[in-house]
């Protein structure tokens, strides 16, 4: 589908998620708990997407490949291999803003 209001319902019933790069896309089904291949778009400039990605096939939490190595990837994968995406810490961040800002 091209446009839908939320995807949460989705990664819900997901048994593996394929997606673009985007940091929200990525952060959502991991935060999900679904396992993932990232699609990175290698035409994009400035790409970020890419930077993203590899860190994230580094880190051990998605699988990463391109349009033209998807197929390849679907039939290879070996999703036991992932790890699980620690949870986030917000109240880490919201201390160190207290910090930085004198709250403290």
């Amino acid at each position: 589908f091209r446009f839908k209001d939320s995807l949460a319902e989705d990664l819900r019933g997901a048994d593996l998620v394929i997606s673009h790069a985007g940091a929200g896309s990525c952060l959502e089904a991991l935060e999900e708990g679904k396992p993932l291949i990232v699609v990175t778009n290698e035409k994009l400039m400035n790409n970020h997407q890419l930077e993203l990605a590899k860190q994230l096939h580094r880190d051990g939490y998605v699988l990463c490949c391109n349009c033209s190595t998807l197929v390849e990837t679907l039939q290879s994968m070996d999703l036991s291999t992932l790890k699980p995406f620690p949870p986030g810490q917000p109240e880490k961040f919201a201390l160190f803003l207290d910090e930085v800002v004198g709250f403290q």
